[in-house]
C-alpha cells in the first residue's frame, strides 16, 4: 500500500496550486520589479536578487518571461540571455518534480485514479505522437504558460534531458525576445513587456505548429492505413 494515496496527494497538491495563485495574485512580478532599479548599480546585490526570484517564481506562479527581461536589465544581452536561460531550466524542475510525484501515485483501481489516468491520456497521446524532445520544445514555443508545459512533460514520464534541451530550444525565441526588452529599457517594468508584442507570440505558435506537423501527419496516416491495411490482422480474440 502507498504511503500517500491517489486522494492525500491530489489533496497536497490542490492546496499548493492554490497557494501559488494567491500568493502569485498578492505579490505581483510587478510588484517585486519596481524594486530591481534600488539594487541594479550592485552587480553582486543584483544577482542575489535573480537567483532568489527564480528560486522563489514556482511558489508565486509567476511567468518566466518578467524575470528574463529583469535579467537583461541588470546584465544586458551578451550575459542576460545565458542567466535567464539556466534560470529558466533551474526554476522549472521543482515543478516538475512536484508533478511527477503527484503522477506517480495515480495508480490503482480507485475513482480518484482513475480520474487522473483519464485526465492524462491526452497529454500521453500528445507525446506518444511528437516524440519528448520535439513535444517539450513545442510545448515552450507556444504560448502556454510554462507550468503547464511542465506539468505536461512530467505526467508524460518525459526524462530530465529532454526536459532540459527541450525548455532551452524552446524558451530560447521568448528568453531573448525579453532579455532584450529588458537591457533596452530605461527603468524595468512589468509592462515594458509589452514591446515583445503579438508577434513574437504568433510566430512561436507557427513555429509550434510546424514541429508538430511531421508527426501529426504521420499519426493520422498511419490510423487511416490501419483498419485497411492488407497485412494486416484483426486483434479481436
Amino acid at each position: 500500500m502507498s504511503l500517500w494515496s491517489v486522494r492525500t496527494r491530489a489533496l497536497i497538491g490542490a492546496i499548493v496550486a492554490s497557494g501559488a495563485v494567491a500568493a502569485g495574485v498578492l505579490v505581483s512580478p510587478s510588484t517585486i520589479v519596481g524594486t530591481v532599479d534600488t539594487v541594479a548599480a550592485d552587480p553582486i546585490l543584483f544577482g542575489l536578487l535573480v537567483a532568489g526570484l527564480y528560486l522563489v517564481r514556482p511558489l508565486l506562479a509567476w511567468p518566466t518571461t518578467p524575470l528574463a527581461a529583469v535579467v537583461g536589465y541588470g546584465f544586458g544581452v551578451p550575459v542576460g540571455v545565458p542567466i535567464a536561460l539556466c534560470g529558466v531550466v533551474v526554476t522549472v524542475f521543482p515543478v516538475f518534480v512536484a508533478a511527477r510525484w503527484l503522477a506517480a501515485g495515480a495508480s490503482g483501481e480507485d475513482a480518484d485514479a482513475a480520474l487522473l489516468e483519464r485526465a492524462g491520456t491526452a497529454v500521453a497521446r500528445y507525446y506518444e505522437t511528437a516524440g519528448p524532445l520535439r513535444g517539450v520544445t513545442a510545448s515552450r514555443l507556444a504560448p502556454i504558460p510554462s507550468d503547464v508545459a511542465t506539468c505536461a512533460a512530467a505526467v508524460s514520464g518525459v526524462g530530465c534531458r529532454q526536459l532540459v534541451l527541450g525548455t532551452v530550444v524552446g524558451e530560447l525565441p521568448w528568453t531573448v525576445a525579453a532579455v532584450v526588452v529588458g537591457a533596452s529599457a530605461a527603468t524595468v517594468t512589468a509592462n515594458g513587456l509589452e514591446g515583445i508584442g503579438v508577434a513574437l507570440s504568433l510566430a512561436c505558435a507557427a513555429a509550434a505548429v510546424l514541429l508538430l506537423a511531421g508527426p501529426a501527419y504521420r499519426r493520422i496516416r498511419t490510423e487511416s492505413r490501419s483498419p485497411t491495411d492488407g497485412t494486416g490482422r484483426s486483434t479481436d480474440s
